[in-house]
């Protein structure tokens, strides 16, 4: 009987017995799946949640699990991820950052009346305040000589450890609970998601019943958080922005930054890793302030977006007011819920209630910038939300701009489009890595390239004017000199046209009793 084999598993020159090898060939050519451009990267503040830790979430409930209840000051990540979800946005990678005085609330179970000692010591499995609104309560169990660890936390699943046996002696009992909590129960249910337990010093308390205790203490350590915070550190252990290496995020916002030193690391990082960072000047911001800004960064790069310190009213159903926010949530949002070839330009933007420019839009008083303004703002690659938008009465971005000063690429459109292209190609075509070098390899490297862009054009995503062809690729003997190849070098070099985009609109008009039209027949 003959032998099957995959191509390229069977090692033909060490065959000795005469048989028949069947060897099933594949196309040596593969797809490239499009890299994801819906992602938003989000660096902040919160309640709850793991530190420095990346947490992905896709809604406002998620997030809530996640990271706790929005809360109010300047860099809590709730804050740019409920503003960009109410753009359309709905993939998030979150990362938590502390001043690093945080603390998990905690509880004791029938401590003395000191509170010195207790048989054990319940914690919030993460720090903050929102572990201030954990209860826990010991109640009979459903079996027989049995007790029951009850755990709720708001907007949680409740969670239940039953049949929790009494054992010989309490001990035995305080030792199965705090197993019970921090490994589970058998195969009734897995550690809690919500607490800790530790034994403590007097385990030789008889269980009785608690009612419900509330875990207390718990801080938030956000008083102290700078922008540094959020920027963090790279290497082993990495903090801050640097926790959204390789988390396949396309968008990047450091919730509630305004600090303009922050910017050149931004760039570095955001080139290095395709990502589209979001910044923003301060509340309260002059144009001369603006400018004076990049001035001093000396930055210039298309991997930044910083938005005009033109802070937006916009109404927080969670804490039932109306607050003064940071555009970057906003943008970003409409952003990720945009083909990556479209700019944010004049696409509505929602939830807005008013700007510190317009005022609130509830007092009837709106305020508009003047051509002056906008030009003094978009030639220095600074971008700003408005109202009324080249398209009508709404709110947008007015600009579309990144802040680099190259006109041929100061667009958000080339920012995306061209991270799109970079990283597709990166997570794709590392399958070639390790073929001979040989004409099969080039055919094979050119089809897969060339069908990811042919796929780009019918999509829409890169095209001419004209309509012909927008790309060319070439891998072959032409580019790949024998020196070369015999280095292990391979060489392929892609053109590529992006669509442009319509800002300055012209229509010429020819009017009067004296002009003629011709009409067809």
């Amino acid at each position: 009987m003959g032998i099957i084999t995959q191509s390229g598993t069977l090692n033909t020159a060490s065959l000795v017995v005469p048989d028949l090898y069947v060897q099933i060939q594949t196309n040596g050519s593969t797809s490239l799946s499009g890299a994801q451009t819906n992602v938003i990267g989000v660096v902040g503040t919160a309640s709850w949640g793991p530190v420095n830790t990346p947490l992905v979430f896709g809604t406002s409930a998620e997030r809530i699990v996640a990271f706790g209840l929005m809360q109010t000051n300047q860099f809590d990540l709730a804050t740019v991820v409920s503003t960009a979800i109410l753009q359309g946005a709905s993939s998030f990678v979150g990362v938590r950052v502390t001043d690093g005085t945080d603390a998990a609330a905690s509880a004791a179970l029938l401590a003395d009346e000191n509170g010195a000692t207790y048989p054990v010591l319940l914690s919030a499995r993460y720090t903050g305040t929102s572990g201030n609104t954990i209860t826990a309560a010991l109640s009979a169990g459903s079996a027989l000589n049995t007790w029951k660890l009850t755990v709720s936390m708001p907007n949680s699943i409740p969670e239940t450890f039953d049949n929790i046996a009494v054992g010989s002696a309490p001990a035995d009992f305080w030792a199965a609970l705090v197993s019970a909590v921090n490994n589970g129960v058998s195969n009734a249910r897995g550690p809690s998601n919500i607490v800790v337990a530790a034994l403590g010093a007097e385990t030789s308390v008889a269980p009785t019943a608690i009612a419900n205790i509330t875990l207390v203490n718990g801080k938030d350590g956000n008083t102290g958080v700078v922008a540094e915070n959020l920027v963090g550190t790279d290497g082993v252990t990495r903090t801050g922005m640097y926790v959204l290496r390789g988390q396949d995020c396309s968008i990047g916002v450091l919730s509630g930054v305004t600090d303009s030193s922050t910017w050149s690391v931004q760039v570095a990082f955001g080139v290095a890793e395709g990502l589209y960072m979001i910044s923003g000047g301060p509340a309260g911001q002059a144009i001369s302030d603006a400018l004076a800004s990049r001035t001093n960064a000396g930055v210039d790069s298309y991997a930044l977006k910083v938005m005009f310190g033109d802070w937006i009213y916009w109404y927080d159903s969670e804490n039932s007011l109306t607050r003064l926010v940071s555009p970057a949530g906003f943008v970003a949002g409409r952003l990720a819920s945009l083909s990556p070839q479209l700019p944010s330009l004049n696409k509505q933007l929602y939830g807005i209630v008013g700007s510190q420019k317009s005022g609130l839009t509830s007092t009837g008083q709106t305020l508009t910038y003047s051509s002056s303004e906008l030009s003094s703002l978009f030639e220095n690659g600074f971008d700003v939300i408005s109202n009324p938008a080249p398209g009508g009465s709404y709110w947008t971005v007015r600009g579309g701009f990144n802040f680099s000063s190259n006109s041929e690429i100061d667009g958000d459109e080339y920012t995306r489009v061209n991270n799109f292209i970079a990283r597709t190609i990166s997570d794709g075509m590392g399958i070639y890595i390790g073929e001979p070098i040989s004409p099969t390899l080039f055919r094979n490297i050119e089809a897969t390239l060339t069908g990811f862009l042919s796929d780009l054009q019918s999509q829409g995503v890169i095209g001419t004017e004209d309509g012909s062809v927008a790309y060319s690729v070439t891998c072959s003997s032409s580019n790949n000199p024998q020196s070369r190849v015999a280095l292990g070098f391979v060489q392929a070099d892609v053109s590529v046209t992006y669509l442009g985009v319509n800002r300055k609109f012209i229509v010429n008009i020819d009017g009067g009793a004296d002009v003629t039209v011709a009409s067809a027949s």
